[in-house]
């Protein structure tokens, strides 16, 4: 039976069919494997354009006298970097040192405002007046003030400090050998070394009856020592 051919003359190639069974069903023998079909090597790619040889270029070598410019020019960039790194800690140093000190003044602004509070609360314990739901307000004013760095002084029988007391008036006292604070008529606050208000007191100072320091007694010199005294010849 001829193969049709296709519309160029060229016969159609139909599909393949292989037997591949081991023992022919006509014989019953057992049929030997056919060698397999090696695969066709692709052919190598021919290199478009051969690949141009690479040149190192020559570096010059340098005198001494570029080698020491060289040289000093990395010492100066050197320095440079080392200075402005410097000047970005000190930056980073006052920058954090104003911004404590804002803090603070801010702080003491706030609590200022609640000094005249804190008073009325003092003086309403000193009168036994601190009780009931007005007692445990006042403590917990008191004690934020004091989780937020305020901190109460001047007591009865201090020292008296011109820097830190304010001294309404002074009593003389004759047990009292230095100015003393005895008593305290409004308590100061300070915050950390700043102060908010000083403290104002009554202070008692040396009285008039206080011994007067004796004069050292004169030590007579070697010549009056020596010289009789009158009546004797």
């Amino acid at each position: 039976m001829a193969v049709p051919e296709n519309e160029n003359g060229n016969e159609q190639q139909g599909p393949v069919i292989r037997d591949k069974r081991r023992i022919d069903p006509e014989t019953g023998e057992l049929r030997t494997p056919e060698p397999a079909e090696e695969p066709t090597a692709a052919p190598e790619a021919e290199p478009d354009d051969a690949a141009e040889p690479v040149v190192a270029e020559e570096v010059p070598a340098l005198d001494d006298t570029e080698l020491s410019s060289l040289r000093e020019e990395l010492t100066e960039r050197t320095n440079d970097l080392k200075r402005l790194q410097a000047e970005y800690v000190n930056y980073r140093k006052r920058v954090e040192r104003d911004r404590v000190v804002v803090r603070e003044q801010a702080l003491a602004q706030v609590l200022g405002e609640l000094l005249p509070i804190l008073d009325d609360i003092g003086r309403a314990r000193s009168h036994d007046e601190l009780n009931g739901g007005f007692k445990s307000v006042g403590e917990s004013l008191e004690s934020l003030v004091t989780k937020l760095g305020l901190k109460k002084y001047a007591e009865q029988g201090d020292e008296f400090d011109p820097n830190v007391h304010e001294a309404l008036t002074m009593v003389p006292s004759p047990g009292v050998s230095v100015p003393t604070v005895l008593e305290v008529f409004q308590p100061g606050y300070l915050i950390g070394e700043r102060i908010i208000r000083p403290a104002r007191v009554v202070v008692a100072g040396p009285g008039d009856d206080a011994p007067a320091p004796q004069p050292a007694a004169e030590t007579p010199s070697p010549a009056e020592a020596e010289a009789p005294a009158e009546g004797e010849q």
